[in-house]
C-alpha cells in the first residue's frame, strides 16, 4: 500500500475536559498518513483517480475547528472517519498532537496515535 503523508495541519479547537480549554481553546496539530494504491493516478497523471489530500486537509481542520469533544483519543476517531469517506483511502493514521495540555510538570507534547481502515 501506498503512502500520502500530511504533517503539522494546525488549527484551534475547543477540546478538552477542564472549562478552561473549553473557553479559551487551544491549537491542535494533526499528521495524517493515508494509505491507498497511487498506481492508477500515477498511469494516468490524473488528480480524479487518488486522494485530493488539499480537500482532506480543509476537513480535518474543520474537525478540529468543529464540535468540542472531552478526549483527544475522540477527536482522532472523527479525524479518521472523515479521511475514510474518501473512497481511495484504504487505511488512514492519525496522530493528535496537544502541545498546550494541561499538564503542570514541563512537557514537549501529548499525542494520541491510532490507525483506521476500512478492513
Amino acid at each position: 500500500m501506498d503512502r500520502v503523508a500530511l504533517r503539522g495541519l494546525k488549527a484551534r479547537g475547543y477540546h478538552g475536559v477542564f472549562p478552561r480549554e473549553r473557553q479559551e481553546g487551544q491549537t491542535f496539530i494533526v499528521d495524517l498518513v493515508l494509505g491507498l494504491d497511487t498506481r492508477p493516478a500515477a498511469a494516468g497523471d490524473d488528480l480524479a483517480k487518488t486522494v485530493h489530500y488539499g480537500i482532506v486537509a480543509e476537513e480535518v481542520v474543520a474537525v478540529v475547528e468543529g464540535e468540542p469533544v472531552n478526549l483527544i483519543e475522540t477527536l482522532a476517531e472523527r479525524i479518521s472517519q472523515a479521511c475514510l469517506k474518501h473512497e481511495e483511502v484504504q487505511e488512514v493514521e492519525v496522530r493528535v498532537h496537544k502541545p498546550d495540555a494541561p499538564i503542570t510538570v514541563p512537557f514537549d507534547d501529548v499525542t494520541v496515535t491510532i490507525t483506521r481502515s476500512r478492513v
